[in-house]
């Protein structure tokens, strides 16, 4: 299908040679793939524009487009292909005053834009990709199976001691190149759901564990679920509720610890013969010193 260079660049037919080369660069900062990644209709309005500078920009064969003997893409029309001498074929000038990718692409985003004619040597988009991970995986490590696009599959592996929010950048694993560039990256947001009973504080691990009254007054052995798998933790005598215990390393990754604060459950629906108990208890004026007394 035909097209206009003059129009891709949004230019007339009699623009200057700046004003081919300053429309360009208005249109490379707004198009390039590194500036609007994941944008596709911008990367194809960039390549059109390349292409159209790639042919303006060369004053022998933008005169021969001209004059109608080579379409918008610099190949020549059917009725020009018996033509010799120095006009026949596609090819570009030697004229020091075309205009070289290299040197706008190196001011526009560094040394890394490239210098080729044609179309341009580009790396890929980046794709980006979000992926849920449970609390116990975020905090020991785990692998993850992702699909990627055209039904691609990879394992990522999760480091220990990752928070919502972490990217993973895998390599390679984006878009493809453009005319022979790298393929792009693909990344990975990560979120960390939330887990019933465990809280992540820093590197400790937090929990509420829930003992009997029992339990407090006489102590026991009791069994903790940490993120590495329950552990059995002995509860002292004389227990009260909010006492905090530590399980040394059973943290996030195994740097940290796991935190246990202890709370006395009674039954539910009340014990008649507790009750009775409390009523007769012979330390029933008894009371817990309150921080506002």
């Amino acid at each position: 299908m035909s097209w206009d260079p003059y129009t891709a660049l949004g230019v007339g037919k009699s623009a200057s040679a700046d004003e081919i080369r300053r429309a360009y660069r208005r249109l490379a900062k707004e198009l390039h793939p590194d500036v609007r990644p994941n944008d596709r209709g911008a990367e194809e309005r960039f390549k059109r524009a390349t292409a159209a500078f790639n042919l303006l920009s060369d004053p022998a064969l933008r005169g021969r487009y001209d004059r109608g003997e080579v379409d918008a893409d610099g190949n020549e029309r059917p009725r020009f292909r018996t033509r010799a001498g120095p006009r026949g074929g596609g090819g570009r000038t030697t004229d020091e005053s075309a205009f070289d990718l290299g040197d706008i692409f190196s001011d526009l985003f560094g040394s890394g834009g490239g210098g080729a004619r044609g179309f341009t040597r580009m790396r890929g988009r980046d794709l980006r990709y979000a992926l849920d991970v449970e609390f116990v995986d975020a905090a020991n490590g785990a692998k993850r199976r992702i699909q990627l696009e055209e039904g691609r599959a990879i394992d990522v592996t999760i480091p220990p001691g990752v928070e919502s929010g972490r990217i993973l950048r895998l390599k390679s694993q984006g878009g493809p190149g453009v005319n022979g560039g790298p393929p792009g990256d693909a990344l990975v947001e990560l979120t960390v759901r939330p887990h019933p009973y465990f809280r992540r504080d820093g590197k400790d691990v937090r929990l509420d564990l829930p003992i009997s009254l029992a339990e407090a007054v006489n102590g026991a052995r009791v069994q903790a679920p940490t993120v590495t798998g329950p552990v059995e933790m002995r509860v002292p005598p004389n227990a009260n509720s909010g006492m905090l215990l530590r399980l040394k390393g059973k943290g996030v990754g195994g740097e940290g610890d796991q935190i246990v604060r202890l709370v006395i459950m009674l039954p539910e629906g009340g014990d008649g013969e507790l009750a009775d108990f409390v009523k007769n208890w012979r330390q029933r004026d008894w009371r817990p010193t309150r921080p506002w007394d």
